[in-house]
């Protein structure tokens, strides 16, 4: 809703290998701009504003930091760790050295996150055309092997034998990452950078687990005690 109040803001990181797609997700989200045939050059790092409705009556505001694609051994620079309320781990399911990052980047959030409970969603970019995006939603799939070259719009060369094995590929990893979600606990949805309609649930309920609703006690003698402190906090 237009007139919904803005609230509060959250500052989210959004990481991943090169080229999985972390800027198209973004402007597709925001602005509504990327197609098939958009040129979008590498980032280095930039910043975006995303205004998310959640239902409550109020609209809160993610200030999400867009970072540089990792490759190799690169990790993620220390400062980027230090100050987000939550992360996007971003990968590119027809890859697999990309998936495999994300282990490395979870520990590094581990590693400095200190006592604090920090929120970590990890998201299956379905850029290929020729994938059918259900959705987002965890994918079960069965295992496999192999990879695939890519272009630089993340479109695969497939012909013939290497379009069932690309598919077999994609399944493969959907369903490694789903496992490893499961086990340490993190939410994973399948997006296509392509589709807007399909990158709206991650985000909205990435907002709504940053910003939980603030229930009210049904037992009025707790409400009274709660005023009371509060009032003597401010004496």
């Amino acid at each position: 809703m237009l007139t919904s109040k803005i609230s509060k803001v959250g500052k989210v990181v959004i990481c991943g290998a090169k080229g999985v797609g972390k800027t198209a997700i973004l402007e597709q989200l925001i602005y509504g701009n990327v197609s098939i045939d958009s040129e979008l050059h590498s980032t280095i790092e930039d910043t975006y504003v995303a205004s998310v409705d959640t239902g409550k009556g109020s609209r809160d505001m993610l200030r999400i930091y867009d970072t540089a694609g990792l490759q190799g051994n690169v990790q993620l620079p220390r400062h980027y760790l230090l100050y987000p309320d939550a992360f996007i781990l971003v990968y590119d399911p027809s890859d697999p050295a990309s998936l495999d990052m994300l282990a490395g980047i979870k520990s590094d959030i581990d590693k400095y996150k200190e006592k604090k409970e920090m929120i970590i969603i990890v998201i299956a970019n379905m850029r290929s055309r020729q994938v059918r995006a259900t959705g987002p939603t965890p994918i079960n799939a069965p295992t496999g092997g192999g990879t695939i070259p890519s272009s630089p719009n993340g479109n695969h060369y497939n012909n013939g034998n290497n379009q069932i094995n690309n598919t077999d590929l994609i399944e493969s990893n959907l369903n490694r990452a789903n496992n490893w979600c499961a086990r340490e606990r993190i939410k994973h949805y399948a997006v296509n950078a392509m589709e807007r309609a399909s990158l709206y649930e991650p985000f909205i309920q990435l907002a709504i687990r940053l910003y939980p609703t603030q229930t009210k006690s049904t037992f009025p003698q707790l409400r009274q005690l709660t005023q009371k402190t509060s009032k003597v906090d401010n004496s």
